[in-house]
């Protein structure tokens, strides 16, 4: 029988402080607390409560109202741990520091007992990680842009290449057809002039001059 009838001790009051600030920071229920102190005291629950009660709570007042605080605080990160495992199984995550954290945040949030300056530490990196996944988003976003405006410039480039190829491509045309017009020209004034033919008698030459051939 977990009995006992003689006085609690100093180091028994801490034991039963320190369990109960615990089970408050973690969100448990001072019942559990009280449990737990009676199987390490070899004390009844009850015996816990009302020792808790009637003369323990009273000396860690702001104590009890810091555990509140870190409770809350506790909760909010781990909502919004869930918020990014939420948005990480949407996208790709950012980095590999960001699994890093992750995985750091789960394991501060699974801690058996965590104190003022853990928690003050924690949340101190959770604001230095924050701001690097703000700007590791900002750079994300300029690259986007940059990307999206070298893509712009390239499809106007494009754009360019092709028209000058039309254009090539008309010019020769044009310098083709001018060229037969040309011809067509020497070979009227050698008909004027010589009054025959002149595909049967003469052809230019690399020089551009008249050569003479005999007619078959």
């Amino acid at each position: 029988m977990k009995t006992r009838q003689d006085a609690w001790t100093h180091e028994e009051d801490v034991i039963l402080a320190e369990t109960v600030l615990r089970y408050i920071r973690e969100g448990g229920t001072q019942l559990a607390a009280f449990e737990e102190v009676g199987d390490r005291l070899n004390r009844t629950a009850a015996a816990c409560g009302f020792r808790w009660n009637a003369e323990v709570r009273k000396r860690y007042v702001e104590a009890i109202e810091l555990a509140k605080k870190q409770r809350k605080e506790r909760k909010r990160a781990l909502e919004q741990a869930k918020k990014m495992q939420r948005s990480e199984n949407k996208a790709q995550p950012l980095s590999t520091n960001f699994v890093s954290f992750q995985q750091e945040t789960s394991a501060f949030l699974t801690a058996p007992s965590i104190t003022l300056d853990q928690c003050i530490a924690f949340l101190q990196t959770l604001k230095s990680d924050y701001e690097r996944s703000e700007t590791i988003q900002m750079e994300n976003e300029r690259l986007k842009n940059e990307n999206a405006q070298l893509r712009t410039r390239n499809e106007e480039l494009q754009k360019k290449l092709e028209r000058l190829e039309e254009q090539q491509f008309t010019m020769k045309e044009d310098y083709e057809a001018l060229v037969k017009i040309m011809e067509r020209a020497r070979k009227l004034v050698v008909e004027e002039e010589y009054g025959v033919h002149p595909a049967h008698i003469f052809r230019m030459d690399k020089n551009g001059n008249l050569e003479h051939i005999a007619q078959s």
